[in-house]
């Protein structure tokens, strides 16, 4: 029986097999084992023991192969998240996942540098359980990190706790010890090559169980590490790149911020400048202003009374000519109240105290809730601007307003200038009437009408007095008083004599309205006496030698620095006035006795006549009353309270006593 030995075929066969199913090294080597005992001769078995050494070289090769293709993959895929990168930590967890995954270690983790604290951190960490861990800074040179952030060079130890070439800390080995690990490779971001690159992190990964890192599995974390600092600088370039942006866009704005007011102030400036060459008056500034600003204005003179408004801020202000000579006057045209008139200056000295405080600053103020800007001739205040409705103003409208105020200042210097070459000329209509009413009378009417002046209407003559040396200031302050009012003022006789139209008050009431105002204005007291209403030469020459003596009765009286009218000085009026009104002044002074009188049939006057004529003695008037004395103590006390308190002083009592012999000779 012949005996044939195993073919070695089947073996090889077995070993593509193998090959191609990509069985372990374990199995391939054992195809050798099972044709050795199949019988293969020993020229067959040396075929298949060098065909399973060739099959595991190239089973090396492919897994070698495999391996870069996966490390290749995740390079590309890094590479993809970088080109997409909408957030730096979520590209850097990737990196550090992907190291994790490629190496296969139990953890991976960055840190990178921090450029104040001049340290590292932990920046994104995988597989790490340990806070304490998590939480580590590492100064340069400490630890295996900060090894590799201060040389820029990658370290690797298999067994980090025992490794003596790094410097140990109590903090980063009681971190190490706290997360369990044993072997870390640690590699350095670098941002530019060579001798001129920067260290701004580093990335590790590590093992629980002690590990040599192969030379390709460093060169891998060294390739992610590149990954990670490009990662890394991206984000830095395109924040910086926003935030260019960012300032680019707010500079953007701001110059079109700044032209659109440069042009809106063009325009303003342009339609400000139209108004004055048209002739346009300080109300229309007032009103283009209100405009332009969305708010109210008003126009103050250096004193603080209105000049013109808009809005509800214009009161009574219907023309657009209010003036300090009607600033005396409620809405109707009826007297002021005491507390009105208070009112009214008191807001006056506000406004001149805003718009000092505006001076001093060269820039518009807020007070009280309204803006305040002065409007000035050189260091002179001829008065302020005011806005209401406007709490908020930014720069632009702030510069408009003020830049309005100049427009005011041009108008209300031209007007002035006007005003008091228009005085001059009326002033020499004045003197002319004072000194010759008689010579040519309707001449004089004439000149007037020419001038604007209608001697034939009913007119107040008021004569002001100051110190000697406010006479010029008087004048002036007479000029700006009457400014827009119709009315004319002159220097004469050393005093300045005021001619203004009837506005349905008394004499009495403009001379003291013009006393408060010429006061302010000329900064020193002023006393004004007033007559009329007088219409036509004569009759406002006679009312021009009233004031005079009217004036001269209140010095001596020591009425100095207020304003009043011969009827209004009791019986020195009578002998001064020229009408010589005594039933008037018998009216004034007894009038509540002898309406109670009249009403209720008593004989208050009767009784206050007898008691004068018996020398003040209770009981002579009540033998010449033929009453008890209790009755003449009872009517006292009516005639006290019909009188006032002041009735029994000696002033007081001069002029009833007066009063009751005129009204005695006139058979009352």
């Amino acid at each position: 029986m012949s005996h044939r030995t195993a073919s070695a075929a089947p073996h090889l066969r077995r070993l593509f097999e193998l090959l191609a199913a990509g069985a372990p090294a374990e199995e391939l080597g054992a195809v050798a084992a099972e044709a050795r005992r199949a019988g293969v001769d020993a020229r067959d078995l040396a075929e298949v023991e060098g065909a399973t050494e060739a099959a595991l070289r190239v089973r090396n090769t492919l897994r070698q192969h495999r391996r870069r293709e996966t490390e290749l993959t995740a390079l590309f895929d890094t590479a993809g998240d970088l080109a997409a990168l909408r957030d730096l930590d979520a590209v850097l967890r990737s990196i550090v996942r992907r190291a994790r995954m490629l190496l296969g270690t139990d953890t991976a983790y960055l840190t990178l540098a921090d450029e104040e604290a001049g340290d590292t951190y932990m920046r994104v960490t995988d597989g790490s359980v340990s806070e304490l861990f998590q939480n580590l800074r590492l100064q340069l040179g400490e630890g295996l990190g900060g090894l590799v952030a201060q040389t820029a060079r990658p370290y690797a130890s298999p067994d980090y706790r025992t490794d003596g070439r790094f410097l140990h800390t109590g903090s980063i080995d009681a971190g190490v010890l706290d997360e369990g690990l044993v072997a870390i490779l640690g590699v350095p971001l670098l941002l530019g090559s060579g001798s001129g690159g920067q260290v701004i992190g580093a990335l590790f990964a590590a093992d629980r169980t002690p590990r040599t890192f192969a030379p390709e599995e460093v060169a891998l974390l060294c390739s992610l590490a590149d990954h990670a600092a490009i990662a890394i600088d991206t984000a830095r370039t395109m924040a910086d790149a926003r935030l260019a942006l960012a300032e680019l866009a707010e500079a953007n704005a701001v110059i079109r911020e700044h032209s659109a007011a440069m042009q809106r102030a063009a325009e303003s400036h342009d339609r400000l400048t139209d108004l004055v060459l048209r002739g346009g008056d300080v109300s229309d500034v007032a009103a283009a202003v209100a405009g332009l600003l969305k708010g109210e204005v008003a126009v103050h003179d250096g004193a603080g009374w209105p000049l013109t408004a808009t809005g509800e801020h214009g009161g009574g202000l219907t023309d657009g000519t209010e003036h300090p000579a009607g600033a005396g006057k409620a809405a109707g045209g009826q007297e002021a109240s005491g507390a009105e008139e208070t009112a009214g200056a008191e807001e006056a000295a506000a406004l001149v105290a805003a718009a000092e405080s505006s001076r001093a600053t060269a820039h518009a103020v807020f007070r009280d809730g309204r803006w305040v800007c002065a409007v000035l001739a050189g260091q002179e205040l001829l008065g302020c601007l005011v806005l209401y409705g406007r709490p908020e103003l930014d720069d632009p409208d702030r510069r408009l307003f003020e830049r309005s105020s100049v427009v005011t200042s041009l108008l209300l210097l031209l007007r002035r200038s006007v005003a008091e070459t228009e005085n001059r000329v009326r002033g020499d209509l004045i003197t002319d009437l004072l000194t010759a009413p008689d010579r040519d009378p309707a001449g004089l009417v004439a000149r007037g009408r020419r001038l604007g002046i209608d001697l034939d209407r009913p007119h107040f003559l008021l004569v002001a007095r100051a110190g000697d040396a406010a006479r010029e200031r008087l004048a002036d302050a007479a000029v700006q008083y009457l400014f827009g009012c119709g009315g004319v003022s002159a220097v004469h006789e050393g005093a300045a004599v005021l001619l203004l139209p009837c506005d349905g008050s008394g004499p009495g009431a403009a001379a003291r309205a013009a006393a408060g105002q010429l006061g302010r204005l000329a900064g020193v007291p002023v006393t004004v006496a007033g007559a009329g209403p007088a219409a036509g030469p004569r009759a406002i020459a006679d009312a021009h030698a009233e004031g005079v003596r009217c004036l001269r009765a209140m010095h001596v009286l020591g009425r100095d620095g207020g304003g009043a009218c011969a009827a209004e000085l009791g019986f020195v009026g009578v002998l001064l006035g020229d009408d010589h009104d005594v039933d008037g002044f018998v009216a004034a002074t007894l009038g509540p006795l002898l309406e109670y009188d009249a009403q209720r049939g008593t004989q208050l006057v009767r009784t206050l006549r007898a008691y004068f004529g018996c020398g003040g003695s209770l009981t002579r008037a009540k033998e010449e009353l033929h009453v008890h004395v209790n009755t003449v103590v009872q009517r006292l006390d009516r005639i006290h309270a019909l009188l006032g308190p002041g009735w029994n002083t000696p002033e007081q009592t001069l002029e009833l006593q007066l009063a009751l012999r005129l009204h005695l000779l006139s058979g009352g």
